[in-house]
């Protein structure tokens, strides 16, 4: 369940999809301050799809508003599997935002609780944060609807499976224009997205 990332900022995005835009090639300068890791209810600078194909940065409120009374916080994951399963079946609230509300969401690294045999301090909780080995800034998939944003999650590959039962979808190079388009449930494997586990710590809101 990821509910913790390291953020890019609105403004770095910004410059970057106005590189990308005249130069074909995004890039956020190395000696950027890292933002502070942000968690669900918090603003995140996301990329969206615009109708005439162009991308845009929004900064969009991460974690769905429960639209349940008997339902606290926000629902900030969205399963692909069961988002896939209502959209066949054609019913549920993940229909929508999957079909027309597909997004990115640019980050530095993510973080999972460790929740799997093995943890290196069993029965306290610990994080790992995950970055990927080859880009500073990565994406990772998701879908909005209202001003809100959730981060789609799948089943962990082989980096992320000895932590957590789940992952966010980490998108490879190429593969962004791939999860906005018509294309995207091929995504569901991630077997071939590297991960390196940067440093354990306890988890920290500050």
């Amino acid at each position: 369940m990821c509910h913790r990332i390291v953020p890019v900022q609105m403004d770095e995005l910004q410059m970057a999809l106005d590189l990308y835009a005249t130069t074909g090639h995004a890039h956020i300068p190395k000696d950027n301050p890292v933002p502070k890791d942000v968690y669900p209810g918090a603003k995140l600078a996301t990329i969206v799809k615009e109708p005439k194909g162009g991308l845009t940065a929004q900064e969009l409120v991460w974690g769905f508003a429960s639209t349940q009374p008997k339902r606290q916080g926000r629902i900030f994951n969205t399963r692909l599997e069961t988002a896939l399963s209502q959209l066949r079946d054609g019913y549920g609230m993940w229909v929508d935002p999957i079909t027309r509300g597909r997004c990115l969401v640019p980050v530095r690294a993510f973080y999972e609780s460790w929740t799997e045999p093995g943890s290196p301090a069993p029965g306290e909780k610990v994080a790992v944060r995950f970055a990927s080995e080859t880009h500073r800034i990565f994406l990772l998939a998701a879908v909005m609807r209202n001003g809100e944003v959730s981060i789609v999650t799948c089943s962990p590959n082989a980096d992320v499976g000895p932590v957590h039962s789940r992952m966010p979808l980490v998108l490879g190079p190429g593969e962004s224009s791939i999860w906005l388009g018509p294309g995207f449930p091929k995504l569901a494997d991630r077997s071939q997205i590297h991960l390196s586990a940067e440093t354990i710590l306890p988890p920290q809101k500050g």
